[in-house]
């Protein structure tokens, strides 16, 4: 006989069906208070100023073709303004139709971002791979806003 003790009464445990989820949803309120501050702080902007192009400068061609984008967004082709709708046109006389020819990009610093990429976009879509964008050149070490003072 094997002692033991006990009061007589049944204390068999009884075995329980539900799973206790309340320090999981403790953790998964922590997680989310953890997110929603961390989220904010990795999206935050940057100001940068970007430097002058200081790289050695690249033989020009004899005669260089320039797309030129002007501040009242109108374009031109050399020195010959052109419509918009034109200017596959005249690039095509200008180049002979070698799509592979190198264009030089020209454009205002007061253009707006958006146009510029949607003048590479329709020369892109026209064939026109080869786009050199002509900006000033500058010493290496200078920023862009020291170069405009």
């Amino acid at each position: 006989m094997a002692g033991g003790l006990s009061n007589g009464e049944d204390d068999d445990l009884e075995e329980q069906h539900e799973i206790n989820v309340t320090p999981f949803i403790d953790v998964i309120l922590v997680l989310l208070i953890i997110f929603m501050v961390a989220a904010p702080l990795s999206t935050v902007d940057i100001p940068v100023e970007l430097p002058v192009a200081a790289a050695p400068r690249q033989p020009r061609p004899e005669k260089p073709l320039f797309v030129t984008l002007k501040a009242d967004l109108t374009l031109a082709v050399g020195e010959d303004g052109v419509a918009r709708g034109e200017l596959i046109t005249r690039l095509d006389a200008a180049t002979q139709a070698k799509r592979e020819t190198r264009l030089f990009l020209r454009a205002d610093k007061t253009v707006p971002y958006g146009e510029l990429m949607r003048l590479m976009d329709q020369l892109r879509a026209a064939g026109y791979l080869k786009v050199g964008l002509v900006g000033l050149e500058g010493p290496a070490g200078v920023s862009a806003s020291e170069v405009a003072r």
